[in-house]
């Protein structure tokens, strides 16, 4: 019954009416195209549904299929925000989301192994933290889409595979610094630079200003989780090599809540951020402060649940003067 209802909801959905359109995906700053196929007429398992350690739900798609690989070196995105990026993209460019799930939801280790996977070092996927989506133009326009996302504990790593009708496929994606739901230029007036969220030297060099964006803490705490974190090693490398650098960790909040609470969080989650980076990266602590201002801050609307997660945040302000 369950699958009846499934394929009867995708038939639905395939048979809503809208104009076919191609999307034209930009990739983040700093990636690197590693791998590309093209197949003038081919074929494509389109995941549509979690792996339920029996069986995976896919649509077989044809037409000309492309398959591409990017590298993002040094980026401070999580996957989880690499991955927003391309959902919003798709959904701008006329797709609907058929499904969207993380390393948990899509079933680990069986849905990774069921899904066609550019090999290493090209791309790859790391089992316990990746995300994954499909998408379609709807009608029968023969467009579809699926982005999978992932991180080693340097880079970032994107695969897309395109499917279109046969004589079309798409151009080669361009990289560039077009807004995206991670970049907060997008949907907030706080004009926090897209430098800021990209390679930590540049972002200080050049912005003054560093957003430590894979950090998670405790829930309900204020401590910071146990593991290690890419932009933090990061930012302590570049305290390393810029011996006269001081730095402000500044906490931000989402919008729950009383002000005076959530500054008094945010601080409490910057002052944890700066104790990690003199016990576990040996930077003194006379050139680091801590400090919160709570939601007065945004980097996206506090209106959904992806907005609220990006708002909840350490950044790195550069504090010295000369």
């Amino acid at each position: 019954m369950k699958r009846s209802a499934r394929l009867l909801t995708l038939a639905a959905l395939l048979a809503a009416t809208a104009l076919p359109a191609r999307a034209e995906l930009l990739m983040p700053a700093g990636a690197a195209l590693r791998f590309e196929e093209r197949e003038a007429g081919g074929t494509y398992d389109l995941p549509i549904g979690a792996h339920t350690g029996d069986a995976m739900p896919t649509i077989r798609t044809q037409g000309a299929v492309q398959t591409r690989a990017w590298r993002i070196g040094g980026t401070g995105l999580s996957s989880y925000q690499l991955i927003l990026n391309f959902r919003q993209q798709l959904i701008d460019d006329g797709y609907d989301i058929l499904f969207e799930c993380d390393e948990d939801t899509c079933g680990g280790f069986d849905f990774r192994f069921a899904t066609p996977v550019v090999q290493e070092p090209e791309m790859h996927v790391d089992l316990g933290d990746y995300h994954f989506l499909s998408a379609h133009v709807p009608g029968d326009s023969g467009m579809f889409t699926s982005v999978l996302v992932s991180r080693s504990a340097s880079a970032g790593f994107i695969q897309i595979v395109e499917v279109s009708p046969t004589g079309d496929l798409p151009d080669p994606a361009v990289t560039s610094t077009k807004a995206d739901p991670s970049d907060p230029d997008a949907g907030a007036n706080t004009s926090v630079p897209q430098a800021a969220l990209g390679n930590v030297g540049e972002a200080m060099e050049r912005v003054g200003r560093y957003v430590l964006t894979d950090l998670r803490f405790e829930t309900g705490s204020s401590a910071l989780g146990e593991g290690t974190y890419d932009s933090l090693t990061d930012l302590a490398a570049y305290l390393e090599t810029h011996p006269n650098r001081r730095v402000a960790l500044v906490g931000h909040t989402d919008a729950e809540g009383p002000l005076s609470a959530n500054i008094t969080i945010s601080r409490r989650r910057a002052a944890s951020v700066l104790e990690r980076l003199v016990t576990e990266h040996g930077i003194p602590a006379g050139r680091l402060e801590a400090e919160g201002v709570g939601y007065l801050s945004p980097l996206a609307s506090n209106q959904s649940d992806e907005g609220r997660t990006l708002n909840r945040r350490v950044e790195a302000i550069l504090i010295t003067t000369e």
